[in-house]
């Protein structure tokens, strides 16, 4: 299937985060990478489930946010779905050997910490027995794939960043979290695909 690309995450993305991103000249920022993944499994109940985490509060910029597992390039990573499957592992403790990547999504630039974050698909055969990492996570959020692609789910908040106060944000409720920003807008991305289907 072809990627719905920014089409899907500027129905996600805020609309300071649109303007900024149409202004800026890739060739001087000089981003680091990062992978992540999204990964889904049968749940107990035998209903479909994807994986999210709950970040640590730390003096950053994606402090207590929800976010997929993942993380930056290391030395050794072959590339970035070497990144993304490593940093699931060490993030959520789902053995990399274990994820079938399924689809490799469109990539995306964060200005706020000046990342370029290729994001990939993953299935599991069966239900994981995941371990948060204790530095970095501080909950591993199980979502419902039916919650996921509820309508009533898809809301609008009035939330302070990093970089801006009070601002209007299209963004997800699961799990009673509010899912915005980058991640909000990858997930655009995965619900698109998900409803073609």
């Amino acid at each position: 299937m072809p990627l719905p690309g920014e089409e899907a995450h500027k129905k996600l993305a805020p609309l300071i985060r649109i303007n900024e991103l149409s202004e800026i000249d890739m060739s001087k920022m000089n981003p680091q990478k990062a992978g992540v993944m999204a990964v889904f499994y049968p749940g107990d109940d035998k209903q479909t489930r994807l994986v999210l985490i709950l970040r640590k509060t730390y003096k950053g910029v994606h402090s207590n946010q929800v976010g997929f597992p993942g993380g930056r390039v290391e030395i050794e990573d072959r590339d970035l779905e070497e990144t993304a499957l490593r940093e699931t592992e060490e993030e959520v403790g789902i053995p990399r050997n274990d994820i079938e990547v399924i689809k490799k999504l469109t990539r995306l630039y964060i200005p706020p910490s000046n990342f370029w974050v290729q994001p990939y698909v993953g299935i599991l055969k069966n239900k994981p027995r995941m371990v948060a990492q204790e530095s970095e996570v501080e909950a591993i959020l199980e979502v419902k794939l039916s919650e996921f692609l509820d309508d009533k789910n898809v809301i609008t908040e009035i939330l302070s960043t990093s970089y801006a106060n009070d601002i209007e944000v299209p963004a997800y409720r699961l799990n009673g979290h509010v899912v915005w920003g980058a991640t909000g807008m990858m997930l655009s991305e995965v619900r698109e695909l998900l409803l073609k289907i």
